[in-house]
């Protein structure tokens, strides 16, 4: 009987854990300029899609996750468009990364 009550209340801790672990997880909207990190930044080994936004004049660029179901890098390798990134954002060994739901372009 005391192993089952510790075993229910561990798995009650684990999914406590993981409720509070995705309400983090909101959406935001980012805004700026959608290019390729290779061809357009020049600081990657290989094509990649990210979002360069400036705010209070300082550059953050955030790697879209090549996962995203709404990648769209062929719109932005060998140059650049003002648009806007819908998605959740996560920071991993000091990059900014967002996975996007949803990719906007200025027309």
């Amino acid at each position: 009987m005391k192993a089952t009550w510790s075993m229910l209340l561990g798995l009650f801790c684990i999914c406590f854990l993981m409720a509070n672990a995705h309400a983090d997880a909101k959406e935001v909207t980012l805004t700026g300029k959608l290019t390729c990190a290779k061809c357009g930044l020049k600081e990657a080994t290989s094509c990649h899609t990210v979002i360069v936004v400036t705010k209070d004049g300082k550059d953050t660029v955030y790697y879209i996750d090549k996962k995203s179901p709404d990648y769209k890098h062929k719109e932005v390798c060998q140059g650049e468009k003002e648009g806007s990134v819908t998605g959740t954002v996560a920071t991993k060994n000091g990059k900014h990364y967002i996975k996007a739901s949803k990719i906007t372009f200025n027309d």
